[in-house]
């Protein structure tokens, strides 16, 4: 039931002891501003974190070979060793239940690529369709690399956005046009953008059968690259990015003759370990910032509860009084919680409107290596300030039970 007078005597008591009230709504209003902008900092970060991962499908692995660094069989360590078509297929087989996407890499380093007048050198990769989806690219016009064009070994490339700036000028549709490739003519079908940007684009994609035929590579590959399939948890598709990592290195070392304790000689990119290791830390992260903003949260509340015992010990004798002309114990119990959770509240929004406001028009223009535009979820936060104000009624219902027990008589020869 709301009580003007009891308002007066809450205001009343707060004109009084300004300092007192402001430094203790200062130590619970800071508590929560630096929780939220903690919990901010904590969600950039995540957001910083993830960008790093937008570049490729989310989980990709990538494989390539090294020197050997342990002596096998007869073999020294340093020697070199090539992946070919062989691998890929036999690996495919053994493993085809887990993967979703797959795509050999064939490279040609600083291939002279011309058009009419213009040249210049970029880097050569011959592919398969699914290396798309691997490498999170877009396309800007035309298509990727199809099934027929591995099949028939199709004169036919996909070029990024960067090359189609520097070889195709006055804004020339290149679809259709024949870019020569160290003197080879190719048909560009598509061009490509990549969030890597520039440097991501600055290549041609081929087939890669094509690619091992006309650059005289064999049945070489330089890398192997896949997808798997989606599972229904993070967990599940970590241990299955796992078991495919172990069998398909495990038939590498065996076939290339590769001692078993050698960890140098395939190199082996998995996305998936990669974000549950910087996630894992991010949990850590946000986990430390969260005690560190409860304990000076709680550092708050505490003073909350060190006020209301003070201002009960100054009015012992007006709570005297007031029980001896008839006032209930519940009655003395809330004008001391009124008080408590008025103060609690007004600082605790305070805080959190402060901290809000600073992410709302800092945040944006915080960006890093690893954080993103800083913010925080607003369920939470206000579930916290509601969590909060909780704390506060029961930090100032001590003070208010001891209230509601003074006998009058020993309340009214306080001095």
């Amino acid at each position: 039931m709301f009580s003007l007078e009891r308002w007066q005597e809450i205001f009343d008591t707060i004109r009084k002891n300004k300092l007192r009230t402001f430094l203790t709504g200062l130590s619970v209003a800071s508590g929560i501003f630096i929780l939220v902008i903690l919990l901010g900092v904590g969600q950039g970060m995540q957001n910083g974190i993830s960008r790093e991962f937008e570049d490729d499908a989310s989980n990709s692995i990538w494989v390539w070979t090294n020197a050997t660094s342990v002596e096998y069989k007869g073999l020294n360590p340093g020697r070199f060793f090539s992946m070919t078509n062989e691998d890929y297929s036999v690996i495919y087989e053994k493993n085809k239940e887990l993967i979703d996407q797959q795509s050999p890499r064939v490279r040609i380093w600083g291939a002279l690529a011309s058009y009419k007048k213009e040249s210049g050198s970029y880097r050569i990769e011959g592919v398969a369709p699914g290396f798309q989806i691997i490498e999170n690219q877009k396309m800007v016009s035309g298509r990727f690399l199809n099934q027929n064009d591995i099949d028939q070994k199709e004169k036919v490339t996909v070029i990024g956005h960067k090359i189609q700036k520097d070889l195709f000028k006055n804004g020339e549709d290149p679809l259709g046009k024949f870019v020569k490739l160290n003197s080879i003519l190719f048909k560009v079908v598509g061009v490509y953008s990549d969030k890597g940007g520039e440097r991501e684009e600055n290549r041609f994609f081929l087939p890669s059968t094509t690619t091992q035929q006309v650059f005289n590579r064999g049945q070489f590959i330089n890398n192997l690259s896949y997808t798997l399939k989606p599972e229904k948890d993070f967990k599940t598709a970590v241990e299955k990015s796992k078991a495919f990592v172990a069998s398909m290195t495990s038939y590498l070392k065996k076939k290339h003759i590769i001692a078993p304790e050698d960890e140098r000689a395939i190199g082996i990119n998995n996305s998936l370990e990669r974000a549950k290791r910087f996630y894992d830390l991010i949990f850590m992260i946000k986990a430390f910032f969260w005690w560190v903003g409860v304990c000076t949260i709680i550092a708050g509340v505490v003073g909350v509860s060190n006020i209301m015992l003070i201002i009960v010990k100054e009015r012992t004798k007006e709570i005297g009084i007031r029980k001896a002309l008839g006032a209930l114990p519940l009655s003395i119990i809330g004008m001391i919680l009124q008080e408590a959770i008025f103060v609690t509240t007004f600082a605790g929004f305070s805080g959190l409107i402060g901290g809000l406001l600073l992410l709302e028009f800092v945040g944006p223009m915080v960006e890093t290596d690893f954080i993103s535009n800083p913010s925080v979820n607003f369920n939470i936060a206000i579930s916290t300030v509601f969590i909060l104000i909780l704390a506060g009624a029961i930090a100032g219902f001590f003070p208010a039970w001891r209230a509601a027990r003074i006998r009058p008589i020993v309340a009214l020869r306080d001095e």
